[in-house]
């Protein structure tokens, strides 16, 4: 049986998640596609370091160039993250014609486009079905099973940090920095938290998945970001009572009017009877409209050891095949086959709206600021407004109908400087998947 010599960059939790794939499963890929995957060397920080799964110290190296330049070496796995030395030990390897297989979404968020092209050029290909969504395959439907369909729209459950915070806030009512830092001991949070809170880490993953779909590189800085930060248990409570589940959506869909494409993240109000609404905890779901196919999910675990090296060891898979047929660039890492493409700006992505006010409870309050809805035609579909003490302060609810994104600001903007307004206004984007 062919054997291809495997080089893995990094030791950590995905590298030696990998490392121990293929230990237990190995035999099985073999017998699978023909070819027997050898470990030939690792890339690691720190030769001392314990691991969760022990590599054999002949194996073992600091200098990622002693596993990149070993002739012997067919194949690259980069796991080590960051968007530095990844970005140099990825070329290094296309420039030599050995394929990669990475993880890195950060990377390939950044500077996709440069490394499409390296491969293109040096006649290999670069594989990353972990970088998005862990153990889900959706880069591989999106890039092979859905070939054939316009995907009209695309919603993304794909930070399990962000699911989990926001699953916690709903079932037991609680504040967002108590269920934060329960998340942080419990190793589900980052310390600091930004790149997952902050929306940065799904923005990354939209990114690459509305690339894939839409035919046109998506640049990082065109993914409109809004994170849960200002999420409060207030809102989820009354989200519930009008029948809604609050989620971080990352969102990719066309307008039939428009040639644009909206991408986007944002905390967003899912109806209780759509499937994503019950996706909770640390797992992830993507849910694709095809024009022929219609509406699938994909559903499952989006980050850890397992659920990672599961997609690494896919395109391991895919990698040994081509190297074993000498079809080097049999699915191109990226086609980009819609050159006039581009991202809409969120001014002018139409959506429905959830806002919550902080007002004094007076008589005109409410008209004031129907009258200002009204005035920028925005419909109010319903309020809720709870009795307190006249004088007072209390949250006035509102749900409303479409209206552009630019639209609902101005007007939002507007009722902020009324004097018995307290506080910014909360604005959530609705999503009834229509």
């Amino acid at each position: 049986m062919q054997q291809v010599n495997l080089g893995i960059i990094g030791g950590g939790t995905v590298g030696s998640g990998v490392y121990e794939a293929l230990a237990r499963n190995g035999s099985l890929l073999a017998s699978r596609i023909g070819a027997n995957v050898k470990v030939h060397r690792v890339a690691v920080r720190d030769l001392k370091k314990k691991r969760a799964t022990a590599i054999p110290a002949s194996l073992l190296t600091t200098d990622w160039r002693e596993v990149v330049f070993d002739p012997n070496v067919q194949l690259i796995a980069e796991l080590i993250g960051g968007t530095t030395t990844a970005r140099e030990i990825i070329l290094a390897a296309l420039k030599l014609g050995k394929p990669v297989v990475t993880a890195n979404k950060a990377l390939l968020s950044a500077h996709g486009e440069e490394l499409f092209a390296a491969a293109k050029k040096y006649g290999t290909n670069l594989y990353y079905e972990a970088s998005v969504c862990g153990g889900i395959p959706i880069i591989k439907s999106l890039r092979e099973g859905f070939v054939g369909n316009r995907i009209n729209a695309l919603y993304g459950i794909v930070n399990g940090t962000c699911n989990y915070i926001l699953t916690r806030m709903k079932l037991e009512g609680a504040d967002f920095g108590a269920v934060l830092a329960d998340a942080q001991k419990l190793g589900y949070a980052e310390t600091p938290p930004d790149l997952d809170i902050d929306g940065h880490d799904a923005a990354h993953k939209i990114g690459i998945l509305a690339s894939l779909a839409h035919g046109f590189w998506v640049k990082p800085k065109k993914v409109f970001v809004d994170g849960i930060r200002h999420v409060s248990a207030l809102d989820i409570k009354y989200a519930g009572e009008l029948g809604y589940t609050i989620k971080l959506i990352g969102t990719v869909k066309k307008s039939e009017n428009s040639s644009r494409v909206q991408v986007s993240v944002y905390p967003t109000l899912v109806p209780n009877s759509h499937v994503l609404a019950s996706v909770n905890g640390v797992f992830n779901a993507v849910f694709v409209r095809g024009d022929i196919v219609g509406d699938s999910l994909f559903y499952g675990r989006g980050a850890g050891k397992d659920a990672t090296a599961s997609s690494v060891l896919s395109d391991i898979g895919d990698a040994v095949l081509d190297l074993k047929t000498g079809i080097k660039n049999r699915l191109p890492a990226f086609v980009p086959h819609e050159r006039a493409g581009a991202v809409a700006p969120i001014s002018e992505v139409v959506s429905q709206y959830f806002v919550r006010l902080n007002v004094v409870d007076k008589p005109g309050v409410l008209a004031k600021i129907a009258t200002i809805f009204g005035q920028a035609n925005i419909g109010i579909s319903s309020v809720i407004q709870p009795e307190g003490e006249e004088g007072e302060s209390v949250p006035l609810i509102f749900m409303l109908h479409y209206a552009t994104n630019g639209v609902a600001a101005k007007a939002l903007a507007k009722i902020a400087n009324l004097p018995t307004v307290k506080g910014k206004p909360v604005m959530i984007r609705v999503e009834n998947f229509e």
